[in-house]
């Protein structure tokens, strides 16, 4: 999450937004924030019903959480890319999201 956060003004720059998720309480998902300097909206209590609905890998171990998943949502809501873990290994780092997108606008503006 650090790396995201370092990254949100030049995301924002692009109007690209962040927004994270965790099946911790709202009060250790506010810590975590706090501590490590995030600002950006995260939402708290994803329950395995929820991650069904992203089509998340679900751990049952240490009382149940949902694996990394993230998604590169493009105007309208429509999914441009998506990332499914099983583990703590293959996560988007933010230079590669930003090289994505903007790889992306540059394809959308030359077929205009």
């Amino acid at each position: 999450m650090a790396a995201w956060q370092s990254e949100q003004d030049s995301l924002a720059e692009m109007g690209l937004s962040i927004v994270g998720a965790s099946v911790e309480p709202k009060e250790v998902v506010e810590e975590m924030a706090t501590k490590s300097g995030v600002t950006f909206p995260m939402a708290y209590g994803v329950t395995r019903e929820q991650a069904g609905l992203l089509g998340s890998w679900w751990s049952d171990d240490r009382g149940g959480y949902i694996q990394p998943t993230e998604f590169l949502l493009g105007r309208g809501g429509t999914v441009l890319g998506s990332m499914y873990a099983s583990g703590p290994v293959g996560r988007v780092s933010p230079d590669e999201a930003v090289h994505f997108i903007e790889g992306r606008e540059r394809a959308r503006l030359r077929s205009q």
